[in-house]
């Protein structure tokens, strides 16, 4: 037995005896019968390190079993791998464990092989199936966390340049994700081992200063706490623990980072913790070390009153010591025993399965901001732009506390608005907004909010409703979701419409009948994926644009199998028959039926002047003769091409941009107006000018050129729209 597999052995031997002292004995049978199935189907399996792959699972339920999950969780945790990369399939999980273990493993497994265009759109889409688990069950992301935990443990295994791409997708998405779900012992560990990989230097340059002088600070924090010691005593406080830590590593190099200081500049690199059994010990504590120490002004925060979102409580406040011939800085942080748990192990520390219960309305509400990161609809079809969503909502600590006027604290990013305080207090409150005070002024709808402003909302009942300019005003995803949200309520119809349009006219598109296709268990299985409730909310996102036709519509063949191979035969044909048509519909120097392509740098389509470019193996090229790409060409090879009398027989994609202001609903009237010249819309792709203005270039199925100035001339007639001009490459 070499030393790899000794280090497994006596890895799972302490696994295995840890979950006997923790879970009842029939509970302890349920993870073993896991393990086992586990143990076997990851055999002959190593990790990179050239430890058996076993390893990998135990360790990740070996953390959550630290936190205090449940046995589902442990069980899902051994598993989480094996469906994605061995031979067990979701079945033979559901039919040996119940659907809620498969249902965790589902949803910590990666989306199966689908051809993405790039490693973003990847990323996005699976960070979207993450996000739609975690709305169902939280569980589904604290097996991740400690999945990633356990694998940036081991980063040192792999290539520099793998280092570099999981560190900074671990820095950017799931150090956060642990910070938002209050559990401090994975952020902080994620965060020091991200910096280790991104900034070795930093975090060579920190870990060696704070080793130089770890005497010299262990020995003024121990005489701290012994003084503290002495004064909580006399104050009749005696059930307390106090500790001195080494704050983690991260936080210090931002505060160097932040402040611009050197190491040798950071002075409070150590806290004190103070932890007691009631909340009234730790103001009693509190007031003591006032009394006998100066505390620096500003640094005083009762998070105790007002917990922060993740549900942190705690009374951080920063005193003056003296020591030797020096002053120095020392933070304290004083809370209960159970904001203690809550601390480092966050959401998990309420954990309700244990007791069969489900969820809960405090539970709901902790985990608002999650569904809040789905509901970012408009955002859902540009994978860069949501990513950014979830980093911006997930990675936002810096806060500001207001009040109601009935006193009630509301907390907001720091660059919050008025407009943005309204929606995070309902909707409506938000979409009836005539007005803000602040501080009993009336003020500008984005004036920036501060900590300990009082703000009311004024509204009207009669008010129409958010108008489009807001969406530059609020900060918040939340916010801007809201008033989005109002917009396609208000445009339902008109998007069901357009939306059972597309998906029916791709359905027919593949070879077959929408009815074969669009059946119920089907239109459950894209309402289950993407969490909406019936096939018409299915119709509007796919008409909103908040949900990709093709999305849809794989995922409705995916629930089909019985047809897809119908599809596939019926595609083949259907493009050979495609091919010999436009193949035939263009005359090269007087002859027909020869090899030729469109190109799609320009779309050309019948009535457009065109020309043939003969390429060197793949037949003639068809470009639109004032294609911007002709003038690279070797005039030699450009030769005279015209459409034939059948050219009108089939149909053409064609290119169309739309330049408008970006105001009013301009993506659904662009849509109405595509739908009403009765023309198949293939894609739609919408983005800002650097003016500001909205851009929307689209593809249509068209038969000729009059056609396309028709569309054209329909669009011009749109309030907003600037321009319209086919595309030339």
């Amino acid at each position: 037995m070499n030393l790899e597999q000794e280090k497994a052995e006596t890895t799972i031997s302490n696994f295995l005896s840890k979950v006997k002292h923790y879970y009842h004995a029939y509970e302890v049978s349920q993870i073993e019968n896991a393990f086992e199935v586990a143990e076997k189907a990851h055999q002959g399996q190593f990790r990179a390190s050239g430890r058996p792959y076993i390893t990998h699972p135990v360790i990740v339920a070996d953390i959550l079993i630290d936190m205090g999950l449940d046995v589902s969780t442990i069980c899902a945790a051994l598993l989480h791998d094996t469906v994605e990369d061995t031979y067990i399939t979701d079945a033979d999980l559901r039919a040996k464990f119940g659907d809620e273990i498969a249902d965790l493993v589902a949803g910590v497994t990666k989306l199966e092989k689908i051809q993405f265009h790039n490693k973003e759109e990847e990323q996005a889409e699976n960070m979207r199936k993450m996000f739609f688990a975690m709305a169902k069950d939280i569980r589904v992301m604290l097996i991740k966390l400690a999945d990633r935990l356990h694998n940036m443990r081991s980063l040192m295994y792999l290539s520099p340049e793998k280092q570099q791409i999981i560190a900074k997708e671990t820095l950017d998405i799931f150090a956060p994700i642990a910070g938002r779900l209050g559990i401090s012992s994975i952020k902080s560990e994620l965060e020091d081992l991200c910096l280790k990989y991104l900034d070795n230097a930093a975090y060579t340059q920190i870990s060696e200063g704070i080793a130089l002088k770890k005497q010299e600070r262990e020995e003024i924090v121990d005489s701290f706490i012994a003084e503290v010691k002495k004064e909580l005593n006399g104050a009749k406080i005696n059930d307390f623990d106090i500790y001195g830590r080494t704050k983690h590593f991260y936080s210090i190099y931002k505060k160097m980072k932040r402040q611009n200081k050197t190491l040798e500049q950071v002075y409070d690199l150590t806290a004190v913790r103070v932890i007691v059994d009631t909340i009234k010990d730790c103001y009693a504590v509190l007031g003591a070390i006032h009394a006998r120490w100066k505390p620096m002004p500003g640094r005083f925060k009762d998070y105790i009153a007002v917990p922060k979102p993740n549900m942190y409580q705690s009374l951080h406040t920063t005193v003056i010591i003296d020591y030797g011939t020096h002053t120095y800085p020392i933070e304290v942080q004083i809370r209960t025993h159970q904001m203690h748990k809550i601390a480092e192990y966050g959401i998990a520390a309420h954990w309700k399965y244990k007791e069969g219960i489900t969820g809960s309305t405090a539970m709901d509400d902790k985990l608002g901001w999650v569904k809040e990161v789905l509901s970012y609809d408009d955002d859902l079809k540009d994978s860069t732009e949501f990513l950014d969503l979830i980093r911006k909502d997930i990675s936002n600590t810096n806060e500001v506390y207001v009040f109601t006027p009935n006193g009630d604290v509301k907390i907001l990013p720091s660059d919050a608005t008025g407009l943005d305080f309204a929606y995070l207090i309902h909707s409506q409150v938000g979409n009836k907004c005539v007005g803000i005070k602040i501080n009993n002024k009336i003020v500008p709808l984005d004036t920036v909010l501060h900590t300990g402003d009082t703000v009311e909302v004024m509204t009207n009942p009669n008010a129409k409703g958010p108008s489009r300019d807001w969406l530059k005003i609020v900060k918040t995803p939340s916010a801007k979701s809201k008033i989005r949200q109002f917009f396609k309520r208000e445009l339902k119809d008109e998007y069901i419409r357009t939306g059972k349009a597309m998906i029916e006219r791709e359905v027919r598109h593949r070879g077959i009948t929408p009815s074969e296709l669009i059946t119920a268990e089907a239109v459950q299985g894209v309402c289950d994926r993407y969490l909406l409730n019936n096939v018409d909310e299915m119709y509007a996102a796919v008409g909103y644009g908040s949900i990709s036709l093709n999305q849809v519509v794989v995922k409705l063949i995916a629930c089909n199998p019985n047809v897809a191979d119908k599809i596939k035969k019926q595609q083949s044909v259907r493009k050979n028959k495609q091919v010999g048509s436009k193949e035939n519909s263009v005359i090269i120097k007087g002859e027909e039926n020869l090899l030729v392509r469109f190109s799609r740098c320009c779309s050309p389509v019948p009535g457009d002047e065109i020309v043939g470019y003969i390429s060197r193996g793949r037949g003639v090229c068809v470009h639109r003769a004032d294609c911007p790409t002709i003038k690279n060409m070797e005039p030699e090879r450009i030769v005279h091409a015209e459409w034939a009398r059948m050219a009108t027989q089939t149909t053409f994609p064609v290119s169309i941009e739309i330049v408008a202001e970006d105001k009013g609903d301009i993506f659904a009237e662009i849509t109405k107006t595509i739908v009403n010249e009765n023309l198949p819309l293939v894609a739609i792709n919408a983005r800002k000018d650097r003016k500001g203005n909205a851009i929307a270039t689209i593809t249509v199925e068209i038969s000729n050129h009059d056609q396309a100035n028709q569309l054209m001339n329909k669009l011009k007639t749109i309030a907003a729209v600037i321009s319209v001009y086919r595309t030339k490459g």
